[in-house]
Order: C-alpha cells, then structure tokens, then sequence
C-alpha cells in the first residue's frame, strides 16, 4: 500500500527535491509581510473590537447559504473603492481565487494566452477551464499579440484573455502592463493580473501596479504585504456576478471567517493611512540591492530578489548555512523554478532592520565562499 508514494518522495529525495515543514526562526528575509502588517496593532485591535461586538469566527457554511455575513460585503464595498474599481468578491485563498478566475471566466472558443511564468494556481484553474490556452514568452507583449493573432488566422472567434502577474514572484520582476493593456485594446481582449506581490507594495496608496479598467480583472491576496488571509477579485461588476453564480471555487466553498474580512477592512485602511511603510520599505529595497546584487542577488526594485545558484543541493546547503546564522531564507528549487534554476528568494520587508541586511551581506559572503 502507498508504495508508489514512498518511491516517488526517494526520487525527491535523490534528487535534492524533497520538501519539509520548518518553523519559523531568525530574521525574516523569507515572508511576503512585506510591510510588516501581520503584527500590526491595529490589526489585533480591530479583530479584538469585532469579537467584542460579536462577529464570529465562523462563517458557518457557504456565501450563498448562511455564510454570508454583512462584515464579507463590508469589505467588498470598501475594497472596490479603495482599488478604483466597480465591484470585489473576497475568496478564502489567492490559489482559490486565482484558479477560479481562470477556470471561470474564459468559455468555450475563448483563448487564455498566459505568461510563462505565471503562478501554479492560475494553471489549475486553465487545466479546469473550457478555452484553450498557450504560454506566451515571458514579459514579452509581442509574443502575447502573436499568440492571439496565430488563433484567429486559425478561425478563433470567442474572447481572447491575457493572465499575468504584476510582480514575479520568483524572479521579482514586474509586468509591461501597459504594453499589455495596448495588446488587450488591439485584439477586444480582457486581461486578468495577479497582483499578489505588488498590493500594497506600489501604487499610491497600495492599490498595486494595473490600473482598474472594463477590461482588467485583478487579483489583490491578503496574506502578503497586507498581513491578513484570503484575497479579493476586483472588477466589472458582470464579473463578480458571473463568478458568484458559476465559479465553482467560490460557490463550494464555505465562506471566509468574518473576522478576518474585518480585519482585511483595517488592513485596507493602513495601507492608505501609513504611505511611510512603503517609503521605509523602498529604502530598504535600494539598501538590500547595494549589499546583496554582488552576491549575484537580482535587484530589480521590487522586494524580491532571487539568488539563483542553479544546482538543488548547493542551494539547500547555503540556505541551511543562512539559517544555522539566524536567517530565516529558505531554498527554492523546482518544479516551483525551472530545472536549473534553484535558488535562494530572498525576500526584502519590514520585519528586518537595515542592519540585518549590512549583516546579512557579510554571511552570504561567508556562505557562498
């Protein structure tokens, strides 16, 4: 019994693949709390206050059964005008949202041309949708009208949907958007962005790197520089509507804890409240690329920087170096990387100070010796 699951983590394991749970421990250069919210005060305080008021943990069942509480609409109200946009509908997970999106929204005859490099989640959801779907050549918008042009010379008729990431979160780069934006007006087309890393990150008051528009779907998670859980889907109105009514992901499953929407809403609020946190984190982005980009750390402006070290078990080696140092930086390896390309994500946020980074240089010094 389970013999093939016992040989399938040896080929892992052999492979310098296998994966384990570890705790937290050291400076953080691993998290996405990019501005270290999840500890915030005002967060506790406001899930303190809803607990008082008697909000509770459990939603109890799906949103179109009893699940769904005024604190989920509150927030989907506040967050569709914090992000410019006519509607929102708040998911339990990104990975739920995002495979969602992709499995709903684009229908038989449709074409979805996504990014190569386009997170796991949005390729469950293309597995589980009814369109075709092909990868376009990483950040590359030509490829994207290449694509959409190829599909209707071969008579494609339906809606053409581009899917990309705002901000990479492997190679911490950011998206052409508005080289994409031109794609999508040129071709009638609807483009979905997942701006998981960047919410909160950029933008004015945090809304993220894509500007809301007819044809802009985007996804905003909550547990990265917003300190909370489960994400927003933000849009045309038809789209929250048609995902309440066909997306099985949202449909099936049982609705997010109200208290945890209420805090989404205060998390909302301090991130228009607070602009110094992304000064501060900024500042500490252009330090880290000073002392980390001659490493080989690829400093592109963004919180993330990826040190690719190529071989598995070189990488897992000097990430358990960092960590017997006191840094939390964790080793990622494929298939969440391409083959050959392992690597340590170092992860810029607010939970280190500027010192941990000068430290930090001088211990990546030592370990990659």
């Amino acid at each position: 019994m389970l013999d093939f699951h016992r040989a399938d983590l040896a080929r892992l394991a052999a492979r310098d693949r296998l994966r384990g749970l570890a705790p937290q421990r050291g400076r953080d250069f691993a998290s996405n709390d990019y501005l270290g919210l999840a500890n915030h005060p005002r967060l506790a305080a406001a899930i303190t206050r809803a607990v008082e008021e008697g909000v509770p943990v459990g939603s109890g069942g799906s949103r179109l059964l009893r699940g769904n509480h005024p604190e989920h609409e509150a927030l989907e109200a506040e967050a569709a005008a914090f992000f410019g946009a006519e509607a929102s509908l708040y998911f339990s997970s990104g990975y739920t949202a995002n495979a969602t999106l992709l499995a709903t929204l684009p229908q038989r005859g449709d074409l979805i041309v996504h990014d190569a490099l386009v997170h796991a989640s949005m390729h469950e959801g293309m597995k589980l949708s009814r369109s075709e779907s092909v990868a376009a050549a990483h950040n590359d918008p030509a490829a994207f009208d290449d694509a959409i042009r190829a599909w209707r010379v071969r008579g494609g008729k339906g809606t053409a949907w581009i899917a990309v990431e705002s901000l990479y979160s492997m190679d911490g780069d950011t998206a052409p958007l508005a080289e994409l934006m031109a794609v999508a007006e040129r071709h009638d087309a609807m483009l979905i962005v997942d701006e998981a890393h960047a919410t909160g990150v950029f933008g004015a008051r945090g809304q993220g790197l894509a500007t809301a528009g007819e044809r802009v779907v985007t996804l905003h998670t909550c547990g990265k520089a917003m300190g909370c859980e489960g994400a927003l889907v933000v849009g045309p109105a038809i789209v929250r509507d048609y995902l309440v009514n066909r997306g099985r992901g949202f449909i099936f499953s049982t609705a997010p804890s109200p208290l945890m929407a209420r805090g989404v809403r205060e998390a909302l609020r301090i991130l228009a409240d607070e602009p110094e946190r992304r000064t501060a984190l900024h500042g500490r982005i252009a330090l880290a690329g000073e002392h980390l980009a001659k490493h080989g750390a690829l400093a592109q402006g963004t919180p993330v920087m990826p040190l690719i070290l190529h071989d598995n078990g070189r990488t897992m080696r000097a990430a358990g170096a960092l960590q017997a140092l006191g840094y939390d930086i964790r080793g990622i390896r494929p298939p969440t990387v391409p083959v050959g390309a392992a690597r340590l994500r170092l992860s810029i946020t607010l939970n280190v100070e500027d010192a941990d980074i000068r430290t930090l240089d001088a211990a990546l010094h030592e370990v990659l010796a």
